[in-house]
């Protein structure tokens, strides 16, 4: 069974010097060489663009020695070529790269003497066929060109693998040069015999070879770990893996993080358990394992989404795309259609709607980038459809992951560095927020997040970066994802006699979300009774057949249709703010800067409400995925007002309940400082393990001259962080840890 996969990779010998009855195919292989070299310098385009031609010389002159070669282009030329490329990859790959050497040697000659060598020429393929899932790869498709799509998960480091080798025998001597070794993860089978002629001498022992590594030629080489896309993957199942090998130019050319399309040959490579006695790996008998030679690598590096299930969208359906953004009820159309079973919430089911489409991100003159990414945080009562709510966006967002706050950690979110269970060396794998690159990551019970998981996630949601200094490992990843999060109160309900004390966020991870709603159960009898109609007529409509063309709604837009347009959307359109627009949010920020103002010199008092840059740059972003929705370059004044009304239902309503005193610009500075000046004294009186009173506590600093509140505050808070411990008896004691 040694030569069970030979047939797949085997090329070694197509010139070599083989036997007499190897003629007709030495010289069909010459031919095919012939049609590449010709493919190469004559195919042009319009104006005899000699494409490949001229490409070809002017990486090879810049030190970059790769060709990139459109198979639509080679079908064009000749379609007989392009098929028995793609059937037979590996052996023709090879004549592929041979003819293309010879093509660089014809077209940058004259060279100068140090450079008479002429160096290898890798040809990376591409195509804009659809690509296969990973599930659908099977045994048929080994040996064979494929094209699949995916999430990069992994990256190894770099590394270097023979192409050529010279061996030389310990016993005799005798050196066996220039043997061509199998690409991919196939290594060279040494010979067990020395076949030296033994002319009075004793033979040489069994494997008697090694390879002499200074007389090696090597190439760089990585190792990828595909994930399949979030899109592909069935209910309840686990996303399936593959492993890639990337050589030469296509190292270090992705990250983990990306999405990608992956052209390359389905191969597969000898399964080994390592043995007890010296570590090696045995192989088992007639059992492969799948891999993926790459040969051409498409990264998604904008973070638009623009790999993804959804990207092929026909000429019929991106004029009725056109045709949809030019109704003027887009909008509440739109947000009609989402969860469309869920009664109410109109104001929150369009504040998530501009969060599906997003602003436009920006690239500063200095480097610097400004997210597009609107995020948007449902705070208040459980029983409101926070949770449905998340759910539905996880389903019509063309790329989104749903993740629970008490499930998952600081890595799981961002990213992590684990050690490699076969090199033993350390790899970098991608959490929610990588994954979700270019899409919407739900996360509910946020409130159930431990801090430090919390505060690991500052950076992703506004510089929409992950930094990593882990076990040697220094890199950035991207994570240009918005954020849609829902919590409850810290009592369970939300209780107005407590008002700020509902919420225990910190000021830091507040002022990032663009929109605050406190979600309220209000106890109102005619809407009792609506809601109630509603949902009885929910469940009892979803028993009958036919039911869901009976309960659609007149304009209500279908699921796969709503996630199409959005992808479509994002993709295609990316708004500014007009200069009229702008003019008007200006002067209202000015205005309400004054008002703000005004309104403490009045009062004498710090009030807690202006709004601060970051509000106001969340506005301007807000007026941007209006302005995406229905496909047009500019924001104008009628999304801005729009805009400026869904920030004041949400954050500034939030604000004046006096629910966000904490947050960055809702918050004075007397008070946080008063805050602050409790808990040190707190900490500094009570030594770990003492058990005082609360009341006790609240008299001795209200003797002080401290606000009651201002020192309840603080005692929930440090329960909340664990610093104290509650304890229920006929009084209320609390134990300091």
């Amino acid at each position: 069974m040694d030569g069970f996969d030979e047939a797949g990779v085997f090329f070694s010998d197509n010139f070599g010097g083989g036997d007499g009855n190897e003629n007709n195919g030495q010289i069909n292989l010459q031919a095919i060489k012939k049609k590449f070299k010709e493919f190469i310098r004559t195919f042009n385009e319009d104006n005899f663009f000699y494409k490949y031609r001229d490409t070809l010389k002017r990486n090879y002159l810049n030190n970059q020695y790769f060709l990139e070669v459109d198979l639509e282009d080679l079908a064009g030329f000749d379609e007989n070529l392009s098929e028995t490329l793609t059937k037979q990859p590996t052996e023709h790959l090879q004549i592929f790269e041979e003819a293309a050497k010879e093509v660089a040697d014809e077209i940058t000659a004259p060279r100068p003497e140090n450079e008479s060598h002429v160096e290898d020429i890798q040809v990376l393929l591409r195509s804009n066929a659809n690509p296969t899932n990973i599930r659908e790869l099977k045994s048929e498709c080994v040996s064979k060109l494929v094209k699949i799509a995916g999430i990069v998960v992994a990256a190894s480091g770099i590394k270097a693998k023979a192409t050529r080798i010279s061996i030389q025998c310990r016993s005799c001597s005798n050196v066996i040069p220039n043997l061509t070794v199998n690409p991919g993860l196939e290594g060279y089978a040494l010979p067990r015999k020395c076949t030296t002629d033994q002319a009075g001498r004793p033979k040489c022992p069994l494997d008697p070879f090694f390879i002499m590594p200074d007389k090696c030629k090597c190439v760089d080489f990585q190792i990828l770990k595909l994930q399949e896309l979030p899109d592909f993957v069935p209910q309840g199942e686990i996303p399936r893996h593959l492993q890639l090998f990337c050589d030469r130019s296509l190292c270090d050319t992705v990250v983990p993080g990306n999405r990608v399309l992956i052209q390359g040959i389905f191969s597969i490579k000898k399964v080994g358990k390592p043995s007890r006695q010296d570590g090696r790996e045995k192989a088992i008998i007639g059992v492969r394992a799948p891999y993926m030679r790459v040969v051409g690598i498409t990264v998604d590096t904008e973070g638009t989404g623009a790999i993804s299930r959804y990207s092929n969208i026909s000429q019929e359906e991106e004029e009725k795309f056109r045709k949809m953004s030019s109704n003027n009820e887009i909008y509440s159309r739109l947000s009609k259609s989402l969860a469309p079973s869920i009664f109410g919430s109109e104001d929150i089911k369009k504040a998530i709607t501009c969060l599906l489409f997003g602003g436009s991100r920006k690239r500063l003159p200095d480097g610097l980038n400004r997210r597009g990414d609107i995020n948007v945080l449902l705070l208040g009562d459980p029983g409101t459809a926070k949770s449905q709510l998340l759910k539905f966006v996880e389903k019509v967002s063309p790329i989104a992951v749903y993740t629970s706050g008490k499930g998952s950690s600081a890595a799981g979110l961002t990213a992590s560095v684990i050690r490699d269970p076969s090199t033993r060396n350390f790899v970098m794998e991608g959490g929610a927020m990588v994954l979700a690159d270019g899409g919407v990551v739900c996360i509910d019970e946020f409130d159930k997040m431990r801090e430090d998981d919390r505060v690991a996630i500052h950076e992703a949601m506004e510089q929409q970066t992950i930094s990593i200094a882990k076990a040697g490992i220094t890199t950035t990843l991207n994570s240009r994802c918005s954020v849609l999060a829902a919590a409850n109160s810290i009592f369970g309900r939300w209780d107005e006699t407590k008002g700020d004390e509902n919420i225990d966020f910190m000021p830091t991870i507040l002022s990032r979300f663009d929109m605050i709603f406190i979600v309220k159960d209000c106890h109102d009898e005619s809407r009792d009774i609506t809601l109630a109609k509603h949902i009885i007529n929910v469940h009892v409509m979803a028993n009958k057949p036919g039911s869901k063309e009976t309960e659609t709604e007149e304009g209500e837009i279908p699921l796969a249709l709503f996630k199409k347009y959005i992808h479509y959307c994002r993709t295609q359109c990316a708004p500014r703010l007009s200069e009229e627009a702008g003019e008007k949010l200006k002067s209202r920020y000015v205005l309400m800067r004054e008002g703000a103002k005004k309104q403490e010199k009045s009062t004498d008092k710090r009030i807690s409400i202006p709004i601060t840059v970051r509000q106001l740059e969340a506005i301007i972003r807000i007026s941007e995925s209006l302005a995406k929705m229905e496909l047009l370059p500019f924001a104008v004044e009628n999304h801005v007002d729009e805009a400026l009304r869904l920030f004041q239902v949400s954050t500034l309503e939030a604000a004046n309940t006096g629910s966000l005193a904490g947050a960055e610009g809702f918050t004075s500075e007397e008070d946080q400082e008063t805050l602050n000046r409790i808990e040190s004294q707190l900490k500094r009186r009570f030594a770990i393990g003492s058990q005082v009173s609360e009341m006790n506590i609240v008299q001795d600093f209200v003797k002080q001259q401290y606000p009651e509140r201002s020192v309840q505050k603080v005692i929930y808070t440090m329960i909340r962080r664990g610093e104290l411990q509650h304890r229920m008896q006929r009084k209320m004691l609390y134990r300091l840890c």
